[in-house]
């Protein structure tokens, strides 16, 4: 198992996509007008089965690859992206965890309902920030206190404090993981709360490098944020699970 330390926190972070292909859990949202609970089975690199707490099927995703625009001399064409464990392998440190991340790759699937769900699944956000003048990668996002090694639903995870910085960029403004005054200002152009949080209470399973829980210290929302509770990690998921079959008629669920 890593050390855990600042740098092992953001590494760790960043490590997602590759340690692990499918994941059943459970989640829950504490925000303020947060979704109901919800139990899902995940298998990479395009596979999502959501359900309601007592077996209600909500959503099947069958996620495509990312698209880009490729302009050549002879033209214009569209590429697809390869997922993560079709491309480049990333650099790794000696513990194993993830040094830097390959670009070019179709990281943000699949999704439900937001682009939470994709930062809690894969919280790079937490690891590598950006300068929001120059697009340009700038240094740690977050300031990292009071780590420590904890059990989270019989699983290893570590926990720490932490204050995001100035060059914090998450998967996307209006829902990330960490709210702060600096992004709603670039996302909304004005501040959108009378007090943000002092800091976040995060947690990151050590298997899969999924961030299980966040809690906002202070502010108007005290104790927000999610908890994840990894129920199975790498087990079977044949084709039939990310199947729906709820019989449809005249455009309707029935």
């Amino acid at each position: 198992m890593p050390t855990p330390s600042a740098d092992a926190f953001a590494a760790l972070a960043r490590s997602s996509p590759w340690r692990w292909s499918t994941l059943r859990f459970t989640d829950r949202r504490t925000r303020s007008g947060g979704r109901i609970p919800v139990r899902a089975w995940l298998r990479r690199p395009d596979a999502l089965r959501v359900e309601t707490p007592d077996g209600e099927l909500l959503q099947v995703v069958r996620e495509r690859r990312s698209d880009v625009g490729v302009l050549t001399l002879g033209g214009g064409r569209t590429v697809s992206r390869p997922w993560p464990t079709e491309g480049e392998p990333p650099a790794t440190r000696p513990d194993g965890l993830v040094a830097e991340r390959p670009d070019g790759l179709s990281y943000d699937a699949p999704m439900y309902q937001d682009y939470f769900w994709v930062a809690m699944l894969d919280p790079v956000e937490l690891a590598d920030g950006l300068d929001h003048d120059t697009g340009e990668a700038d240094g740690p996002p977050l300031l990292v206190d009071d780590l420590a090694e904890v059990d989270h639903g019989g699983r290893p995870a570590w926990q720490a404090v932490v204050r995001p910085t100035a060059v914090y960029e998450p998967r996307c403004a209006c829902c990330p993981l960490l709210r702060t005054r600096e992004i709603d200002i670039l996302e909304y152009g004005a501040p959108m709360l009378d007090a943000y949080p002092e800091a976040f209470r995060v947690r990151l399973d050590v298997g899969t490098g999924v961030c299980v829980r966040t809690e906002e210290i202070g502010g108007l929302t005290l104790g927000a944020g999610h908890e994840m509770l990894i129920e199975a990690v790498d087990e079977p998921m044949g084709d039939d699970l990310f199947r729906d079959h709820r019989r449809r008629r005249r455009g309707f669920f029935r």
